[in-house]
């Protein structure tokens, strides 16, 4: 009989490293919030979710950024407090403040993934995920993305299919979904701009006709909301966003029925939850804001995303200068890259098919996550 050999230490695989302890830091924005719970989901590591929100007066305005809870509502948020955590992804300024603040609680040994650009300190993030509207200048914890990582959940928008299917059905083909966000900078979305929108959504129905449903959102600006009820088309359907509504709301069902979609351009989520779904896109781009700056700034944008040549170099040096971060945000890039791929039109030409599926840039930005932690 052989003899049994006691098991030598080199023989016994080693135990696997337990997970880092993981927040998810996130504010009251749901687009931001979709992404930072995207990266955190696809990570595969067990998370806790820390949902902060500030004080009134910062909800629109603009904390001077620091490693602080000062800006948040502490009341309404969640408790940040031990174990700190190994790791926080988080989004946006004020969530990305609070996880700075955690970052020193903790003796400096939290790291932390920000998604988007960071308004100062850029060296004590362990990494940067950038989406395509962003241009920052190349660095070891950069990642820059194309597109933001934000993609509709197949599982919400089928339950929300079938919640919707006889509330939709008596609606003309081909139904038009139209996704109303709301201004932002260098854009301007008043009253005059929601009437151009109808103008283009009247001469859409004359041409093609079926049915139009319009949605607003949390950043629709009241005057707009008011403008684009009262000059509705003939037969559109409208739902005016409230928090209250809930179940009301449509956009998850619209997802699943419409036919084809006009978006807004100021709305990067709703844009790219829409091609994620393969979905027939439009673009309304919004009117350049009034004022020689913010257009000779956009001006700017364009020419540097032309490329790596001496003219782009020279156009994003100027507008790192004009940004006082460092960082230029440039939304038209995002249309710019959706048209050329073809998941995209601008609104008045015809709609077609999305040519392919939006490319997985999540794998690389989960592996370099991971790489921090061996």
């Amino acid at each position: 009989m052989a003899a049994i050999l006691p098991t030598s230490s080199s023989d016994v695989p080693p135990a696997a490293a337990p997970a880092p302890r993981t927040w998810l830091l996130i504010g009251d924005k749901l687009g931001d919030n979709a992404q930072a719970k995207t990266l955190a989901d696809a990570l595969g590591w067990p998370y806790e979710v820390r949902r902060v929100l500030p004080k009134p007066e910062w909800v629109l305005g603009k904390p001077a950024f620091a490693p602080t809870l000062d800006h948040l509502d502490l009341a309404r948020s969640d408790r940040l407090e031990p174990p700190w955590p190994d790791l926080v992804v988080t989004i946006g300024r004020r969530p990305s403040m609070a996880a700075l603040w955690v970052q020193d609680r903790s003796g400096g040994r939290t790291r932390i993934v920000l998604v988007g650009p960071p308004k100062r300190w850029p060296e004590r993030f362990a990494l940067i995920v950038a989406p395509g509207q962003f241009r920052i200048p190349p660095r070891d914890n950069l990642v820059q993305l194309d597109l933001p990582l934000m993609r509709a959940d197949p599982a919400r928008v089928a339950a929300a299919g079938e919640a919707w299917r006889e509330r939709l059905a008596d609606l003309q083909r081909p139904l038009t979904a139209v996704l109303v966000g709301g201004e932002t900078k260098p854009y301007r979305f008043d009253a005059e701009a929601a009437s151009d929108l109808l103008c283009e959504l009247e001469r859409l129905r004359a041409r093609d006709g079926g049915s139009l449903y319009l949605t607003t959102s949390r950043r629709t600006r009241p005057e707009v909301v008011a403008a684009l009820e009262a000059g509705l088309p003939e037969g559109a359907r409208f739902y005016r966003w409230s928090a209250e509504t809930g179940s009301a709301n449509p956009y998850l069902g619209l997802l699943a029925h419409a036919d084809r979609f006009v978006v807004t351009g100021d709305s990067v989520s709703m844009m790219v939850e829409v091609a994620s779904l393969g979905k027939p896109l439009a673009i309304f781009e919004l009117p350049l804001a009034r004022g020689f700056g913010r257009r000779m700034r956009v001006a700017l944008a364009e020419l540097a995303g032309g490329g790596g040549g001496p003219l782009g170099r020279l156009t994003r040096s100027l507008l790192h200068r004009f940004d006082s971060a460092g960082y230029v945000r440039d939304l038209g890039e995002i249309h710019r890259l959706l048209i050329r791929r073809g998941l995209a039109v601008r609104l008045g030409e015809p709609f077609r098919p999305a040519e392919g599926p939006l490319a997985d840039e999540l794998a690389p930005v989960v592996a370099r996550i991971r790489g921090l932690f061996g």
